[in-house]
């Protein structure tokens, strides 16, 4: 009998189950749950999400216009052809099209299949595989088509002649799936026709006293309904109950993690009297905010506790996140245990350690002369490192000598070993693998866990934190230290040379009134792969300005009066932290650099950053650019320079920049813009999402129930012993490595 955990070989050829597996469908449930992007009804194409550039698509439509085009740089003529699919216009091209052409007629219903690329905001197909859809009955053979078209049409044909569903012309409303050059639409369609056929009904993982009260239809019901949907109501039925499935899912997983972590050990750190905390509170000549003595005192009941704290710290860009932590790590040693704080890149760690020695002055200055009483040792960890000074550091470290240490993605070593470690603060965790940041919860001493504090600039949205971040409790800074200045952020055209001339003109007075200036661009500038494609381009608009060429065109022009350095991630660790030095003690006027200054660089001098191409860049990322000015006592300027379209999608996310100032709005802005991306994987950010139906922006109603009844289950049956049909469809929504992965988290 056919079941949900079985591998679609068991029904289908070889060359369909190698193409499903192209997209990482390896079971029998995950094809079912892999959801059409959209539907065709009676001609018209249901367009539900935007195409992303580089996915292959399917398209039906019909042509508007077709026509012969001459090549600009060499002989020959290709053929442009635009089909309308009802909802937008789609451009294709085909190269020696003699013998297509007449067939790719205006009034010819089409289907192209392709890979996705944008110009100027319009979506292209370059010579995709195609198709002429016949009206009525039409033999394989006959189809005026690419192989693909015959492929389709027999492959209907047999599913008819075998009795299964209707031939996939006649329904009245037609899916349309994500494919691949490897398996098209129809194929993928046509392999669940054929499982659907075969599939008796499944046990729901929904108890009916669950179930009714929501308004839920059965799996089975909504497996069917999603991919043999009649009617639009039948559509929007089987997807609220798919993408219940979905959050019920991630949420119980995080509810048995967060139930477990209730049995583990740490060690209890209550506040001391007189400790190194105190002392610096003491010292410190400002007063803490309100919101950062409400964090602190949420952080300090949690350290107090023999059971580990798990606690996301989100603040914006400036809002103190460092010293908070900072106090954290001061009570976590003053109980007698180490801390690491660890940072994404060499030159964010090499600052955090000077930051904190500077905070603490002779309080970190354990085993030196000047040393105040009580005093603890702060400790430098990176890769780049040379032999003796690292052999130093982890003797420091190993003793215990190390109250603090500090360090980059070199603390993850084997070699690293702690006196007995009791507090992990992860900074700009985003930018960490979680099997990376697994590593150190396993360091403590005696199987003790330690402490856990993870941090980020990157505002996260309400429901992406209860998905992506359920098993941690969540402390918010919004409130910006008294002093902290605003940033004034303004879109420049690229194109208007005035504008330009007036940007360098504007950094130039910066610097004559004694302040730096930050210029950022997308890419380095070595001739890869993406840099030949660009040459290589027609239109100037699609070309970047690399941190090279920007660097040599300002020496030799408007700045070349001023001291000028490059920044790249490319750069020798000794060389990136030589020019962050000369530029933090002032004597480097402007950095141009690549995104590497992104998190945590604090230069209070630098007044002024240029952004270049910032089409290219993402919301979130934006915001935390231009957060590396205005830091001392002068107002930001962020100038946004790009050559994106006046009217296009790109124009309105920057147009949102320079809008506002609000993290958490521009983070909403950006998941509505970018989707989710895979909060389940391991890099957190970008690449297709895990989620098929479930929509983090729109959802957090329905995530919230789902949190709630996962809660109420987990709570008197955490191995989900009882609730075999939950637990099975735990494991067939998330593959093992993506519960590992929230396991980790």
């Amino acid at each position: 009998m056919l079941s949900l955990q079985d591998s679609p070989s068991v029904l289908l050829d070889k060359k369909t189950t190698a193409g499903l597996a192209s997209l990482n469908i390896t079971t029998i449930g995950e094809l079912l749950r892999y959801p059409p992007r959209r539907y065709m009804s009676q001609g018209h194409l249901d367009q539900r999400e935007r195409l992303e550039a580089g996915e292959w698509t399917t398209v039906v439509g019909t042509i508007t216009s077709s026509q012969m085009i001459s090549m600009r740089r060499k002989h020959g003529q290709f053929l442009k052809v635009v089909v309308d699919d009802g909802h937008q216009r789609i451009e294709a091209t085909f190269f020696n099209p003699r013998a297509i052409r007449r067939a790719l007629q205006p009034g010819a219903r089409v289907m192209l299949a392709g890979k996705v690329k944008y110009f100027r905001e319009q979506v292209q197909l370059s010579h995709p595989q195609w198709a002429v859809i016949p009206d009525g009955d039409a033999d394989a053979g006959k189809v005026v088509g690419s192989a693909m078209a015959a492929e389709m049409y027999t492959a209907d044909n047999e599913l008819a002649e075998e009795g299964h569903e209707i031939a996939a012309f006649d329904r009245p409303i037609i899916p349309m799936y994500p494919a691949s050059s490897e398996i098209q639409t129809w194929t993928i369609w046509n392999a669940i026709r054929r499982v659907l056929a075969q599939l008796p009904p499944q046990p729901d993982a929904l108890e009916e006293t669950w179930r009714r009260p929501r308004g839920l239809l059965t799996a089975d019901d909504a497996l069917r309904k999603i991919h043999l949907p009649d009617t639009e109501d039948d559509i929007a039925a089987a997807r609220e109950r798919l993408k219940f499935d979905e959050a019920l899912a991630i949420q119980t997983v995080l509810a048995q993690r967060r139930i477990a972590g209730y049995r583990e050990h740490s060690v209890a750190c209550p506040k001391v009297d007189g400790g190194l905390e105190e002392q610096l509170l003491q010292r410190l000549p400002f007063r803490l905010t309100s919101g950062q003595q409400e964090v602190v005192a949420e952080i300090g009941d949690d350290l107090a506790r023999a059971t580990p704290m798990s606690r996301l710290l989100q603040g914006e860009v400036g809002s103190g996140k460092t010293l908070v932590s900072l106090l954290a790590m001061l009570r976590v040693v003053d109980n007698g245990h180490q801390c690491v704080l660890m940072a994404p890149t060499e030159v964010l760690a090499a600052q955090h350690y000077r930051t904190i020695r500077s905070m603490l002055g002779d309080l970190a200055e354990a085993g030196e002369l000047t040393a105040a009483e009580g005093a603890t040792k702060i400790a430098l960890l990176t890769g780049s490192m040379r032999t003796k000074g690292k052999r130093q550091t982890l003797l420091d470290v190993v003793s215990g000598d190390a109250g603090i240490v500090v360090g980059t993605h070199a603390l993850l070593e084997e070699k690293v070993s702690f006196f007995d470690l009791g507090m992990v603060v992860v900074d700009e965790q985003h930018r960490f693998g979680v099997e990376q940041r697994d590593v150190l919860r396993g360091r403590g001493k005696d199987g003790v866990h330690p402490h856990f504090l993870v941090m980020t600039a990157t505002p996260i949205p309400r429901t992406v934190a209860m998905t992506a971040f359920g098993d941690l409790d969540t402390s918010t800074l919004r409130e910006l230290p008294r002093g902290r200045q605003p940033i004034g952020t303004t879109v420049v055209p690229m194109g208007n040379d005035k504008w330009v001339d007036r940007v360098w003109a504007r950094a130039a007075e910066e610097i004559a009134s004694g302040r730096q200036v930050y210029i950022v661009c997308s890419r380095i500038g070595d001739d890869g792969p993406e840099e030949v494609l660009r040459k290589i381009e027609d239109d100037p608009a699609l070309r970047t300005t690399s941190v090279l060429e920007m660097f040599e065109e300002l020496s030799a022009g408007p700045l070349g009066g001023h001291s000028i350095e490059m920044l790249h991630g490319r750069m020798p660790a000794d060389e990136k932290n030589f020019v962050m030095d000369r530029f933090g003690a002032g004597d480097v006027d402007i950095v141009v650099s690549t995104t590497v200054i992104e998190v945590g660089v604090d230069v209070p001098n630098a007044t002024m950053m240029v952004i270049v191409d910032a089409e290219r860049f993402g919301v979130s990322q934006l915001h935390q650019l231009r957060g590396r000015v205005g830091r001392g006592q002068h107002a930001g300027l962020c100038l946004l320079m790009s050559k994106a379209n006046p009217v296009s999608q790109s124009m309105e996310r920057l147009k949102a920049v320079a809008g506002s100032n609000d993290g958490f709005e521009l983070a909403r802005i950006d998941l509505e813009q970018r989707r989710e991306g895979d909060v389940l994987g391991s890099l957190q950010s970008g690449g297709k999402s895990s989620l098929h139906f479930l929509s983090l922006l729109d959802d957090s109603d329905l995530i919230a129930d789902a949190r709630g009844l996962a809660e109420d289950v987990v709570s008197a049956d955490l191995p989900l012993a009882d609730h075999r049909p939950l637990a099975d469809l735990v494991d067939g929504i998330l593959a093992p490595q993506k519960v590992a992965y929230l396991d980790k988290s």
